[in-house]
């Protein structure tokens, strides 16, 4: 009996990634056993916890995060649709690690090799699916490479696109943070990132998600994991609870379990520490306000809503607003133009503006427009 509770202990310990609780502002570099890590508010990019953010490493599987990107904005541009049909080349077929056991000459859709390559971290279907983009893999790098200098990732060289070790082929945990962040605009990559579980060729192939995280982590959406013998084991972790979303980046672990612990541990931190809080417009801010020289006195107003704030909790006390709006304004007005603001202050610094504007016409008064009233009130009153 005290064999088998051991052996039950065993497997619980190994499989079920727990983080000890991180209470406010208690996240130091040394409770992160991996070398390398950031937490990233992806709505702002603003980090929030970093460890050797700019070290440059190598990111393994985590690659995929960009080669993915690169599908999914070929898929928004209309260049490459889902049920189209992907052949498997000699060189996607002899690719090691991780795969799906691709041979040359067969055939999925754009849709399976994605789920292949999300779930099972599939060497080969990222190889396939980048070639069937741009001719060759090494076109399909060059555009990632490209991709990375546009999103500001001066830390990163790829040099393939599954994230075989590779000499020079190098990242940071900050790059891989800036390339999560914009996939994850991608809303259906959540629809692959989400799945523990899956076939493919009519059930003969059976994928189950490295993502361990997606069995013990609340609030868990993605993203991509790691491992190979250059880069340890990595992760980039997305997760969301009620508005607020972060990025967990942990790289060079040196197992499996502790690079789930640490993404754990610095989302916990993020969730403990950290909201978005929605600015409410004040009294005064929806009013009527006088035209000078419009057909009509008044003009309502309205306010353009505010993007939600990245907040420390608590701070939501000491917010203040300053409502600026002119007695007067002159005409002519469109709907939509600007005639006033809102700014929320948070010690003393500014952080946010919400625009107050017009929320009607009012044509300017010159003669022939009075003329024209005038003129229609006659007809009427005939």
């Amino acid at each position: 009996m005290k064999l088998w509770k051991r052996t039950i202990a065993i497997f619980l310990s190994t499989f079920f990634i727990t983080a000890m609780p991180i209470s406010a502002n208690a996240l130091e570099e040394t409770s992160i056993t991996a070398p390398s890590a950031v937490l990233m508010e992806p709505e702002t990019g603003k980090v929030l916890f970093e460890k050797n953010a700019h070290e440059i490493r190598a990111c393994a599987s985590i690659t995929k995060v960009m080669t993915l990107l690169l599908v999914f904005e070929a898929i928004d541009s209309n260049k490459l649709s889902m049920d189209e049909t992907v052949t498997a080349s000699a060189h996607a077929a002899s690719m090691g690690g991780s795969d799906i056991w691709l041979e040359e000459g067969e055939t999925m859709t754009v849709d399976e090799m994605i789920k292949a390559t999300v779930v099972a971290s599939a060497n080969d279907a990222a190889v396939a699916l980048a070639e069937h983009l741009c001719g060759t893999e090494e076109e399909f790098v060059a555009k990632m490479n490209q991709r990375a200098k546009e999103l500001g990732m001066k830390d990163t060289t790829f040099k393939n696109c599954n994230g075989l070790d590779e000499e020079g082929h190098l990242t940071s945990a900050y790059d891989v943070a800036l390339m999560s962040r914009e996939l994850i605009k991608h809303k259906d990559i959540f629809k692959y990132t989400g799945i523990w579980m899956d076939y493919l060729r009519d059930g003969k192939t059976q994928l189950v998600n490295t993502n361990k995280l997606l069995k013990s982590y609340n609030g868990i959406t993605g993203l991509k994991t790691g491992t190979t013998g250059d880069a340890g084991s990595c992760i980039t972790a997305t997760a969301t609870r009620g508005n607020l979303s972060l990025i967990g980046v942990v790289l060079g672990s040196a197992s499996g379990k502790e690079r789930f612990t640490d993404a754990a541990t610095v989302l916990d931190y993020g969730f403990a520490n950290y909201s978005m809080y929605t600015p409410k417009a004040p009294d005064g801010a929806v009013t009527d306000i006088q035209v000078v020289g419009g057909m009509q006195g008044t003009v309502k107003t309205a306010v353009n809503e505010t993007t939600p704030i990245l907040i420390k909790k608590g701070e939501e006390k000491g917010i203040t607003e300053k409502l600026n709006l002119p007695e007067s304004i002159d005409a002519p007005i469109k709907k939509g133009d600007k005639v006033g603001s809102v700014e929320y202050t948070l010690d003393k610094k500014k952080i946010a503006v919400s625009p107050i504007t017009a929320d009607g016409d009012v044509e300017q008064m010159t003669f022939w427009s009075v003329f024209s009233v005038i003129f229609s009130n006659l007809l009427t009153s005939r």
